[in-house]
């Protein structure tokens, strides 16, 4: 049977906190109906009289997870079989909007592909990093970098995306989206079709060969931009950048995320990132705090600060000393996260400080 494990109260801001569980298994037919029970009880018991606690997370917390699930499944005895409650024909109608692409029959590895990867080490490297296996033999995944540092993480000019759209509509029928790491994905190329593309990318700025690697960053745009913001976040971003330009140096660190806010609005996801960067007013002028060990997806974990805050033309040297610290530490295969979780903040406080 298929069905939902349901957690809230998680959020990042200026609250940082993971969501937990209240139910292990809502059946599909009733997860509508389960979350506007939800609904209901936060909008019964939420902080209206504050705006910067009127979250999900901050009733949680206040009135504890066991209270919260109780008050829902309370709630939701009265609407569970109600209007809303899914049936096969209402999950069907939807689904037939989500047609599959018409794929072609081709072969699990395309003889070309390979070849071109042999005889070409730049299409090799960018193929290694940037091209993630499909469900459907003979296509690929492809991100497309806005990470090239000659620019801001995540910008792309107006005759950039006009080459994208050209791009989607001539090898991956006509699709393009978006990632919240800020890059850009062509969810269903040919891997026939894969070094033509690599051309045309790599001719106009998007394919820098590093996703998933330490210059990969999410960055917010700072006090560049942003009227929230405490610092700025993108001449940071390009700093580091520009230290770690190796990239056989980043390849043999291997996956490193490290994302950057420029305030507590953590727009940039510093909480969660392996490395996490927050811009800081310290009486009129722009430092930056440095935390260790979040992470996202399904083994997420909040990031502890390492200690005082930094000053802007100190964190390209900052981040050095990090890695210096993994490298050192790291056992066969070890991940950076792993390194982290396995020797704590201690080592890394006493190779930056």
């Amino acid at each position: 049977e298929i069905g939902f494990r349901v957690l809230v109260g998680g959020g990042m801001g200026r609250t940082p906190i993971i969501g937990e569980e209240i139910n292990a298994f809502v059946p599909w037919q009733h997860i509508i109906t389960y979350n506007e029970a939800i609904l209901r009880v936060y909008n019964r018991y939420g902080r209206r009289d504050n705006l910067y606690k009127a979250r999900i997370k901050i009733l949680v917390k206040a009135l504890g997870v066991a209270e919260f699930k109780r008050q829902v499944e309370e709630e939701w005895a009265f609407g569970k079989d109600g209007a809303n409650t899914l049936t096969e024909a209402e999950v069907a109608r939807v689904a037939a909007h989500f047609t599959t692409p018409a794929y072609e029959t081709l072969p699990g590895e395309d003889a070309g592909y390979a070849s071109q990867r042999a005889a070409n080490t730049a299409f090799a490297a960018w193929a290694r990093r940037n091209v993630l296996a499909h469900k459907v033999p003979g296509y690929a995944i492809v991100v497309l970098s806005l990470k090239n540092p000659a620019t801001a993480p995540g910008d792309i000019t107006a005759e950039q995306l006009d080459l994208v759209a050209e791009w989607a509509d001539a090898y991956s029928f006509g699709e393009v989206r978006a990632t919240h790491e800020q890059n850009l994905v062509l969810a269903d190329v040919k891997q026939a079709d894969l070094f033509a593309l690599w051309e045309k990318a790599r001719a106009t700025g998007l394919a820098t060969p590093t996703f998933g690697l330490l210059t990969d960053i999410i960055c917010c745009p700072g006090g560049d931009f942003c009227a929230l913001a405490n610092a700025k976040s993108i001449p940071i971003a390009n700093a580091i950048q520009a230290r770690f330009d190796d990239l056989d140096y980043l390849y043999d660190i291997g996956d490193i995320e490290l994302n950057i806010s420029g305030c507590m609005n953590s727009c940039g996801h510093h909480h969660v990132g392996h490395i996490g960067i927050l811009g800081v007013d310290k009486n009129g002028e722009e430092w930056y705090q440095v935390s260790l060990g979040g992470s996202q997806g399904n083994d997420t974990s909040i990031g502890k600060v390492i200690g005082r805050s930094f000053a802007a033309a100190e964190m390209p040297d900052v981040i050095s000393k990090i890695i210096d610290v993994y490298r050192a530490q790291r056992q066969d295969g070890e991940r950076f996260i792993d390194t982290v979780r396995r020797t704590g903040l201690d080592p890394f406080k006493l190779g930056v400080y």
